[in-house]
């Protein structure tokens, strides 16, 4: 019995002929991308301008002296950098022109650190261990200043509620009540 003869592959025409695509994909392909760059297009002509917004100026006065903003330098640092974009957030809501000025007195973050534990985790007991925050501000404008004061801010049900976006980032509780008193205290006196 003789072999049975394989075809050559990419070899002669019958090679050739099979090879192209059918047009109606290539077409379908080419028509979604097309539509996809002229929707994009279409919203960046239809979409506003991003407006100006408030600005933030936060002093942390005497930090070393702080009630509980973290053991080591490295969580210090990192808790007094993330509190402070937290209020730059915040105050990109204010309307053109205007700046928070806050200095923060102290801090005492949620929980507690465990001392016979080098890490930086913390124990969360719903007791004493809230959240708290000792803060003099201002809000300046275009015709000087709009309103100032002093707040001692702490949030002692923060166990309680959801965390909504900030649920698995740093400083949820603390984030929560920041954005509680300036939705209190800075936002109504921006629009005045």
């Amino acid at each position: 019995m003789s072999p049975i003869p394989r075809p050559q592959v990419g070899h002669g025409r019958a090679a050739t002929r099979g090879s192209r695509p059918p047009r109606p994909r290539v077409w379908a392909a080419l028509v979604a991308v097309l539509a996809a760059l002229a929707a994009a297009l279409a919203l960046a002509f239809v979409t506003p301008p991003a407006r100006a917004a408030g600005t933030a100026v936060v002093n942390f006065v005497h930090a070393e002296r702080y009630t509980d903003i973290g053991r080591t330098s490295a969580e210090r640092e990192r808790t007094l950098e993330v509190l402070a974009d937290h209020v730059q957030a915040l105050a990109a809501r204010l309307p053109a022109g205007q700046t928070l000025g806050v200095d923060v007195l102290d801090v005492k973050l949620a929980g507690e650190q465990d001392p016979l534990v080098f890490d930086d985790a913390r124990v969360l007991r719903n007791r004493a261990d809230w959240p708290r925050m000792t803060l003099r501000w201002h809000l300046d404008g275009a015709g000087g200043t709009l309103a100032r004061g002093e707040d001692r801010l702490a949030a002692p049900d923060y166990f309680f509620g959801t965390l909504g976006r900030d649920a698995g980032r740093e400083l949820p509780y603390e984030k929560r009540m920041l954005d509680a008193w300036f939705a209190e205290k800075v936002l109504p006196a921006s629009r005045r």
